[in-house]
C-alpha cells in the first residue's frame, strides 16, 4: 500500500462555540486545540529553538499566518474569534498559501480527459440510488466546465476508487469515529492517487442540512482528486471549511471554474447542462468594488455586518480588515440572501428579511417561532418585501423602508405608528433613489442608496454628508 498522504480531510468540531457569544476566557483545551490546528494546517513544528530576529515565536508567526488567510484580525495571539474558526468543520489540507484558486503544483494532474470511477461499497445512511446519484452529480460539477469525462465501472481498478470505511480502512490514515474526519482523498497519480474515502461513522444525506450532504463533500473531494488545492475565496467550493449548500441549485463558483480550467482547459462540447446552457458561475463580491450595492447592513452587539448576495462581511472595532463569509456559515438557518436586516436594542435580536418572511436570531442562535410573516410587524398585507430597516435608539422605533415610503413600527405595542407610511423625502432630505440599506452608529443614521451612503441626524432632520459605501466597509488589498 502506498503511503501518500491524503490531500483532504473534512474535520468536524462542535459549532456551538462558533455560534454563540464569545467566551470570557480561553481554556487550556483551547490552547491545545490551537497548537494542534497550527501543526496540522500551517506547518507549526515542534522545534524549540531561539525566537526569530524580530522576537516572534513560531506560534505567534503561525497564528498571524492563519489569521491573515481567513481574514481575521491579525494579532498573533489566540482570541475567541480565532478559536471559533478553528472549531468549524473544515478540510485537512494545509492552508499556508494565501491565494484564490490554487493547485498542488508539480505534475499533479491527470494526463488524460477520460477518467473512470468505481463505487466499491455504500453507506447505510442513504439508498444505493441516492449515493450513485450524489457521486455522479459531484463529478459532473467538474465535467460541465472542462473536457473531463467520467465513466463508471463496476469491477477492476478505476482512476478514482470511492469507498466508505471506518477507523483503519487500509490506507494508513484511519478515520476517528463520529464527528471527526468526514472524508479524505488523494491527488492525481497512479495507485491510490485520485481515490476518495468517506467515514462511515458520519451521517450522510442527499440534501438535508441535518447531516452532511454527500454531494457537497464529494464535489470538494473530487476537486482535490483532480489536482486543485484550497482557495481563500470564502465562496469557493475549494474553501477549507465545509458548509451546507442546496444540491438542487448549486452552481460551481467562478473561482473554482478558473482553477480547474487552468489545469484542463474549457469545455468546448455542447450537451445538456454545459456551455451556453449553464448559468453564470457565482462571483464572490469584492469590498473594493466601488460600484457594489449592498443588500443590507446591520449592527450586532457592537459589530457591523454588511450583506451582499449570499455573503456577509463582519467588521469588528478591533480590526480594519472585515472578515468575509457565507451567510449560511454564520447563520445556517437564515435565507441564502437578504432583502434587509436590523438589530433591535429592545429584544437583543437581529432580524433578517427575505420576501414576505422574517427570521430572528439571538446573536447567532435562531429564535423559536420564526420565520414569521411580515404582517407580524404590523405591516399591511400588500407589502411583499422591504428594502431596508433600522432601529432608532432615540425613539425606540423601527423604520421599514419600502420603495419611496417608510413605516414606523413600535415594538412595544406591535403596531405601526399613526400617519404611516410617509414619504422617505419628508424625513430624509436629499434621498432621490430607492433606499437599499440602513443602520445607526454612534448617534448618526446612515441610509444607503445605491453605492452611496447618506449621514443624517434623525432628531434634527439634517443631512451631514454623502459618503461612499467603503466608509465603513473597508477595502483591504491582500
Amino acid at each position: 500500500m502506498k503511503s501518500a498522504a491524503p490531500l483532504t480531510l473534512f474535520v468536524l468540531v462542535s459549532l456551538r462555540a462558533a455560534h454563540s457569544a464569545p467566551v470570557p476566557e480561553l481554556t487550556l483545551q483551547d490552547e491545545h486545540l490551537a497548537e494542534n490546528y497550527l501543526k496540522r494546517f500551517f506547518n507549526l513544528t515542534e522545534e524549540a529553538g531561539p525566537v526569530s530576529r524580530r522576537g516572534l515565536s513560531p506560534i505567534v508567526k503561525k497564528l498571524s499566518e492563519m489569521q491573515r488567510f481567513f481574514g481575521l484580525h491579525i494579532t498573533g495571539s489566540l482570541d475567541n474569534d480565532t478559536v471559533a474558526l478553528m472549531k468549524k468543520p473544515r478540510c485537512g489540507v494545509p492552508d499556508g498559501k494565501i491565494a484564490r484558486y490554487s493547485t498542488f503544483g508539480g505534475d499533479l494532474k491527470w494526463k488524460k480527459n477520460s477518467l473512470t470511477y468505481r463505487i466499491e461499497n455504500y453507506t447505510p445512511d442513504m439508498s444505493r440510488s441516492e449515493v450513485d446519484s450524489s457521486i455522479e452529480k459531484a463529478l459532473q460539477v467538474w465535467a460541465k466546465v472542462t473536457p473531463l469525462r467520467f465513466s463508471r465501472i463496476h469491477s477492476g481498478t478505476a482512476d478514482i476508487m470511492i469507498s466508505f470505511g471506518r477507523y483503519s480502512h487500509g490506507d494508513y490514515y484511519p478515520f476517528d469515529g463520529p464527528d471527526g474526519t468526514l472524508a479524505h482523498a488523494f491527488a492525481p497519480s497512479s495507485g491510490i492517487g485520485g481515490d476518495a474515502h468517506f467515514d462511515d461513522d458520519e451521517s450522510f444525506t442527499s440534501r438535508s442540512n441535518s447531516g452532511y450532504v454527500l454531494f457537497m463533500v464529494a464535489a470538494h473531494e473530487f476537486g482535490h482528486s483532480l489536482g486543485l488545492s484550497h482557495s481563500d475565496d470564502p465562496g469557493a467550493l475549494m474553501y477549507p471549511t465545509y458548509t451546507y449548500r442546496n444540491p438542487d441549485t448549486f452552481v460551481l463558483p467562478r473561482d473554482d471554474v478558473v482553477g480547474i480550467q487552468a489545469l484542463y482547459g474549457r469545455n468546448t462540447e455542447s450537451f445538456p447542462g454545459t456551455a451556453e446552457s449553464l448559468p453564470p458561475p457565482p462571483v464572490t463580491p469584492d469590498a473594493c468594488d466601488s460600484t457594489m450595492v449592498l443588500d443590507a447592513v446591520t449592527t450586532l452587539r457592537g459589530e457591523m455586518f454588511f450583506f451582499k448576495d449570499s455573503f456577509v462581511w463582519r467588521s469588528t472595532p478591533q480590526s480594519s480588515r472585515p472578515q468575509q463569509s457565507l451567510i449560511s456559515r454564520m447563520w445556517p438557518s437564515a435565507p441564502s440572501s437578504l432583502d434587509a436586516a436590523y438589530e433591535s436594542r429592545l429584544s437583543d435580536r437581529v432580524y433578517f428579511f427575505k420576501g414576505r418572511r422574517v427570521w430572528a436570531f439571538a446573536g447567532y442562535t435562531p429564535v423559536q417561532g420564526f420565520p414569521k410573516r411580515l404582517t407580524s410587524f404590523g405591516l399591511p398585507r400588500w407589502v411583499k418585501r422591504i428594502d431596508a430597516a433600522l432601529f432608532d435608539v432615540e425613539t425606540r422605533k423601527t423604520l421599514f423602508f419600502i420603495s419611496d415610503y417608510y413605516f414606523s413600527f413600535d415594538e412595544n405595542t406591535q403596531k405601526v405608528d399613526n400617519g404611516h407610511p410617509k414619504r422617505v423625502g419628508e424625513t430624509f432630505p436629499g434621498l432621490t433613489d430607492k433606499v437599499t440599506a440602513a443602520f445607526q452608529y454612534r448617534g448618526f443614521t446612515y441610509v444607503y442608496s445605491g453605492p452611496y451612503m447618506h449621514e443624517y441626524s434623525l432628531s434634527s432632520g439634517r443631512l451631514f454628508r454623502v459618503l461612499r459605501n467603503s466608509y465603513f466597509l473597508r477595502c483591504v488589498q491582500s
